[in-house]
């Protein structure tokens, strides 16, 4: 009915209920009945095509961002109505391409089989589609059209005319070596990557030289893109590869950050890697886990929890005997190794992983911060995303991870810089992690929590670094829900810490970022004091009262403290709508 009235001769006065008929068909794209989504994108196509006088721009970026996800190789015909209906944005308000390069291109380049099937189907295309992908995802500044594009192109090669991979891939190297176009660089690592992870390039002899003299481009992008590529030819041939890859970790130390990036992609599932090799790349991460540089580390933990998760009852016990290394960057290592094998999705690796996690949660009391660090951070993505590896660790993890959260002087330094002197705080970020962990264990590990505790640790986060301070408000405004009488039990000792907080001034030549923190801050810290003032009761407390009444309630913070509780309503009445 309403695609009838928007293109009926005579006109009818749509301006009132344009917007909402927008949002409303919009949210039918998101229902299951696939009849009411082909009628709401025809729809809004009629809408657009005689009605785009009375549409802002803002509507039509709500009909891309709501059509985009409807993109798909199981439905082609739901495919087509949202492509038509972004063609006809296009032609009416050339403004949105923008947007419909960055919410719908990628989803449209997703659709490898199409391009496949389309050269298999009429080979003499292939030149002309092909021309027209890498001038698409040159162009586009968005990141993920390129390797959108990639997969395309790699479709097109692999499944569509496996001929064309021979020249194709020649002239993708002909570019690493000899076009400067940082853009073109880019693509064709992202092509040869996508091309070599499906088909065997070994027969292109030196092509991997090529890809890692990439690594000595000055963009970050391109060293990225050539890592990923030496990885992924060498998933499309571990016998040709790896070896290589392996010998240039040992012989580049300066490469190594990119080095074991590529290896990374290697060991990534699905690839099966046989277990001489296994030995070999084991052997090699354990070396490297002493590296000086900190990304190094972090890359080398990555391919160790990778690699785990292919033979874990093998490989945790390797990772438990490096535990008592000599060296704190060996521990710290293997510990966040396991940081990598924990996912939200059931794992061949879990039993076993509940059974080793002990030993490697203990090293929260090391004394290198670095290991504790590693550790509360196993910890969090533990408790995040399946809690129940370590419930029954919890009683005895709880007390150390409390520790975590005290300010300690011995790693407070004073540098000097000359005309002044600048103090840094070691334990911060181990300070930060532990907060955060805090945080989660109230979302998912409620039941194994003492609110008392819990409260009595909370306090001096509270007058904490702004970065402990954020952790800390969030997790008293959710105690203010979950656990009412015992925040009502230590509501005094809370009110100074807050006061300070609200109190503070930023220096008269603070930058915007210093500016805009401070206010972050202050909302942050109001949100925590309204969910304090909504607890029954709590005008017991007179302290609280008082402290509401001058600091609060008053002055400019009056303003910020109603604009905080009106979006904690709004988001109730959403919360209510949705359930």
């Amino acid at each position: 009915a309403f695609a009838t009235i928007a293109m009926a001769e005579r006109a009818v006065e749509m301006n009132s209920i344009m917007q909402p008929a927008i949002l409303e068909l919009g949210s039918f794209l998101r229902k299951a009945n696939r009849p009411l989504r082909l009628a709401s994108l025809n729809t809004l196509n009629t809408f657009v095509l005689h009605q785009s006088g009375i549409i802002d721009e803002t509507s039509l970026e709500a009909m891309i961002t709501e059509a985009a996800p409807s993109i798909s190789e199981a439905d082609l015909q739901l495919t087509s109505n949202v492509l038509n209906l972004c063609n006809t944005i296009l032609l009416k308000t050339p403004g949105c391409a923008q947007v419909i390069c960055e919410k719908v291109l990628p989803q449209a380049l997703m659709l490898q089989m199409f391009f496949g099937s389309l050269v298999k189907t009429q080979p003499a295309s292939f030149d002309t589609l092909l021309d027209s992908l890498l001038s698409t995802g040159k162009a586009s500044p968005n990141k993920q059209c390129g390797h959108s594009v990639a997969l395309c192109v790699a479709a097109m090669c692999v499944s569509g005319i496996p001929d064309k991979i021979q020249p194709t891939v020649a002239m993708l190297t002909s570019n690493l070596k000899s076009n400067p176009d940082s853009a073109v660089q880019l693509l064709s690592l992202l092509c040869v990557a996508e091309i070599g992870r499906r088909q065997d390039l070994s027969s292109h002899k030196g092509i991997e030289d090529v890809v890692t003299n990439s690594f000595q481009s000055a963009s970050e992008e391109i060293k990225s893109a050539a890592a990923y590529a030496l990885g992924s030819i060498t998933v499309g041939s571990l016998t040709a590869y790896l070896p290589y890859v392996l010998a240039q970790i040992d012989s580049q130390p300066k490469l190594q950050y990119l080095l074991l990036s590529a290896l990374r992609e290697v060991i990534t599932p699905p690839t099966e890697i046989p277990q001489a090799q296994q030995d070999e790349i084991l052997a090699l991460l354990f070396v490297h886990c002493e590296s000086e540089e900190e990304g190094t580390r972090n890359v080398v933990a990555d391919c160790l929890g990778k690699l785990t998760l292919m033979n874990p009852a093998t490989l945790l016990s390797a990772l438990q005997s490096k535990l008592s290394a000599e060296s704190a960057a060996a521990r710290a290592t293997v510990v966040m190794a396991l940081k990598y094998t924990i996912s939200d999705k059931p794992q061949p690796i879990d039993t076993l992983l509940q059974q080793a996690l002990e030993s490697f949660l203990l090293l929260i009391q090391d004394v290198d911060r670095h290991v504790r660090r590693a550790a509360v951070q196993v910890l969090h993505m533990a408790v995040h995303n399946k809690p129940s590896l370590v419930a029954a660790y919890l009683p005895g993890l709880l007390p150390l991870l409390y520790e975590q959260t005290i300010v300690r002087p011995e790693l407070v330094r004073v540098v000097d810089l000359g005309p002044f002197k600048h103090t840094v705080d070691d334990g911060l970020e181990l300070r930060k992690s532990a907060y955060e962990c805090l945080d989660t264990l109230l979302d998912t590990c409620l039941e194994h929590i003492q609110s008392a505790e819990f409260l009595r640790h909370l306090r001096s986060g509270l007058a904490d670094h702004y970065d402990v301070k954020l952790p800390c408000h969030l997790i008293l405004s959710k105690l203010a829900i979950s656990s009412q009488p015992a925040v009502l039990a230590v509501l005094e000792d809370f009110v100074d810490p807050i006061e300070k907080t609200l109190n503070a001034k930023v220096k008269h030549d603070a930058v915007k970022q210093e500016i805009d923190r401070n206010e972050d801050m202050l909302r942050s810290a109001l949100r925590a004091i309204d969910a304090i003032s909504r607890i029954p009761d709590v005008e017991g407390c007179q302290k609280f009262q008082d402290f509401m009444k001058k600091t609060v309630l008053a002055g400019p913070m009056l303003q910020r403290f109603n604009a905080v509780r009106s979006e904690a309503d709004a988001s109730a009445a959403d919360a209510m709508d949705m359930s």
